[in-house]
């Protein structure tokens, strides 16, 4: 349509389906043909059953309760007055489903967003178990991530979880990379070393700006937990446990100079992170793009369209606010 709402979309906000419009475009001039249902459904309430439900759910005894618990409690006395779901339903057509304690309501939390268009703008960091040849035990991975380019930009193995270790791989890690940590972005879940008292003091000192996982939201830091999963799912990761946390330090350090270094990374245009971190990634995108021309130029008759394309990535936006329905997914490809 002109105004950019598909048609289907259109159809859902005046309630009718694409069909429906399809058959009175064949046919203008005609009336709407849509008599509705003639019949009442056997199993529907009647006026003294709904009055009865509403007259329970606000009687004294049940005002501060939720369907949940009146409809057990009714049962315990020996009375079934209707399931739960009719309970909710009858209470949401006469907009009484509202909060019924005297706690404050749960206010959900919003998608923590961010946009990064450059290197050190915006980190993300997690923990993960390393297994040890002692059953139960483990070593414990800490690890940093840009977002931006997919740089590991800090990494250390230790023996215990603990927020002064991750406060002073922090503060190496701006070290390493030479920048002022003010204004720089990092996300993490919401663990105990995430949320120490010395990891959150550390990040007030150096002006570094925290930002959290929403609690009980898995998702919410894609771009380490896709890193995870390229580390422990790689051909050289050890098929057997470590037997100490230096063995464990120095596969780990193997692994980020190889992901760093070679590894070309799918959400980057297959450049390696620690190209697209010093940004010769246009360039060398820009080579492949003359390849791909020279190619075609030479066997036309090979390339029926375009070729590929090989335009830098560019802005990256951390858990992007998901669209309409029917469209792309929340965040850009992590790993």
């Amino acid at each position: 349509m002109k105004s950019g709402l598909t048609l289907e979309g259109a159809c859902d906000e005046v309630g009718v389906s694409a069909r429906t419009l399809q058959r009175w475009q064949k046919a203008p001039g005609r009336a709407d043909g849509r008599v509705g249902p003639k019949h009442s459904p056997p199993n529907k309430l009647s006026d003294g059953e709904r009055a009865r439900v509403l007259a329970i759910a606000n009687s004294p005894e049940f005002v501060d309760r939720s369907p949940k618990q009146i409809v057990p409690a009714l049962a315990d006395r020996g009375e079934y007055v209707a399931s739960e779901s009719t309970f909710y339903r009858v209470l949401r057509d006469e907009d009484q489903l509202t909060h019924r304690q005297c706690s404050k309501p749960r206010e959900p939390r919003p998608v923590p967003t961010h946009t990064a268009d450059g290197p050190c703008q915006l980190w993300s960091w997690d923990i993960t178990y390393l297994k040890s040849t002692v059953r139960g035990q483990f070593f414990y991975l800490y690890l940093f991530v840009d977002v931006w380019s997919r740089k590991i930009v800090g990494h250390a193995v230790h023996p215990v979880e603990s927020d002064e270790l991750s406060a002073a791989l922090l503060r190496r890690c701006c070290l390493a990379e030479g920048i002022d940590p003010a204004g720089l972005v990092v996300h993490a879940d919401n663990g105990g070393p995430m949320r120490g008292s010395t990891m959150i003091a550390t990040m007030q000192r150096l002006g570094v700006v925290p930002s959290f996982s929403r609690p009980r939201v898995s998702d919410d830091n894609p771009y380490s937990e896709a890193l995870f999963r390229t580390m422990k799912y790689t051909p050289a990761y050890p098929g057997r446990p470590f037997d100490t946390v230096d063995e464990a330090a120095r596969w780990v350090t193997e692994f980020v100079r190889w992901y760093n270094t070679e590894h070309r990374h799918s959400g980057i245009q297959f450049v390696t992170p620690d190209e697209r971190h010093r940004r010769v990634d246009p360039r060398l995108l820009a080579k492949r793009a003359r390849v791909y021309e020279a190619a075609r130029r030479a066997r036309p008759e090979r390339w029926t369209r375009e070729t590929r394309n090989w335009t830098p990535v560019g802005a990256i936006t951390f858990n992007r606010p998901r669209g309409p329905r029917k469209e792309a997914s929340a965040h850009q490809t992590a790993a």
